[in-house]
């Protein structure tokens, strides 16, 4: 689906969508509450978006016959996360299902890679980085991005795995040089996987917009942008998204400029959040982007009267985009793990918004819920 072959939807259609987390539980949400019926396709018959499903398809992403029930029965289809298989939206587009964002901007964001070339040929900034297809590759990527630098797989790894580093205080000093190039091809799983440079960054912010369908076939796609939060990460995962972000406005018309031109070149429908290095002269590198709703985002629920959840709703119904404005400052912390048990402190402390997943088993690193703290 792209802005020039959308059809408007109607209340009580139905909007289909691939994944069973709590993004696609948030978005179900906000489709119910337009007047929508989410059909959910997620193999785990107990996944947190169950509950809010009109039609719950269990069957695998790759099943043909689950995905051409849920052709049938939605008006649009989405994704709650990029790792939904390339082959997915393109059997669910040959059944003459409407898919938004759509396969482009889905297979560029799989592909580490891809999605740093992609960067570059709309001239953006990224680190330094080097394709790596073995350890031959690994060594001559080194001389290029120098240390200390990051070794991730291409395909699949999201919330710091598939990543490991090379030349810093967490390296075993007492491997030799060898040793730890072969430790980290071996930590990658020996798969093809993209060498970074580590930038020394003063912090990172994202862009969290969304591109709708433009209300004629000769005029612009309209395009909505929240405030960017400066984001913190522990051991790899997002752990707190804060807004006002502290940067210059020019740098945030940085990262906003460079966002619109990359909805562009996509022809993208729906949210999408694309997350920047702020370097110490205060210019941008992009680290990453996702073509769906953001963890980054949460914070839109509580301090925007349209969150990022409806705004993708939105947009892929063919609807007006919501006002973006902040109404509030606003911290977002994530429940990681056993954080979530403190679930009733959380109830009880004022201007706090508890948003829990519902996950029926808390392992470390998973994401079980977050919470938002706002403020005039």
């Amino acid at each position: 689906m792209t802005a020039s072959d959308a059809t408007i939807l109607n209340p009580n259609d139905r909007i289909g969508i691939l994944g069973g987390g709590q993004l696609g539980r948030m978005l179900a949400m906000a489709a119910i509450r337009l007047g929508l019926r989410p059909v959910i396709l997620c193999p785990d018959e107990n996944c947190p978006a169950a509950i809010t499903a009109d039609q719950h398809i269990i069957a695998d992403y790759e099943d043909e016959a689950g995905l051409a029930t849920l052709a049938a029965a939605a008006n649009v289809v989405t994704y709650e996360f990029e790792n939904v298989p390339a082959a997915s939206v393109a059997c669910l587009t040959r059944l003459g299902a409407r898919v938004a964002p759509g396969a482009t901007p889905l297979s560029i964001a799989q592909d580490r890679l891809k999605e740093k070339e992609f960067v570059r040929s709309l001239g953006g900034k990224t680190p330094e980085f080097y394709a790596v297809d073995s350890l031959e590759d690994l060594r001559a990527g080194l001389a290029v991005t120098g240390t200390p630098a990051i070794l991730k797989t291409r395909r699949l790894g999201y919330d710091g795995k598939g990543q490991t580093r090379i030349g810093t205080d967490t390296d075993n000093l007492d491997r030799t040089w060898d040793a730890a190039i072969n430790h980290a091809w071996a930590e990658v799983g020996a798969r093809p996987s993209i060498l970074e440079a580590l930038v020394p960054f003063q912090c990172e912010i994202s862009v969290i917009a969304a591109r709708g369908v433009a209300p004629d076939a000769t005029g612009p796609a309209p395009i909505a942008m929240y405030d960017p939060p400066k984001n913190d990460h522990r051991n790899g995962i997002l752990w707190r998204s804060t807004v006002p972000a502290p940067v210059p406005l020019a740098v945030i018309n940085d990262a906003k400029a460079m966002t619109h031109t990359m909805l562009e070149a996509l022809d993208y429908v729906g949210v999408v959040g694309v997350e920047f290095f702020v370097l110490a002269d205060n210019t941008l590198m992009i680290n990453e982007f996702a073509p769906r709703v953001h963890n980054s985002g949460h914070w839109t629920e509580a301090a925007c009267t349209i969150s990022q959840f409806e705004q993708h709703i939105r947009a892929v119904a063919g609807w007006p985009l919501g006002d973006t404005t902040r109404h509030s400052d606003a911290r977002m912390e994530n429940l990681i793990g056993d954080e979530v048990t403190a679930w009733q402190n959380h109830l009880a402390t004022p201007n706090v918004l508890v948003n829990l997943y519902g996950k029926q088993q808390i392992r470390p690193g998973r994401k079980m819920g977050h919470v938002t703290m706002v403020s005039a």
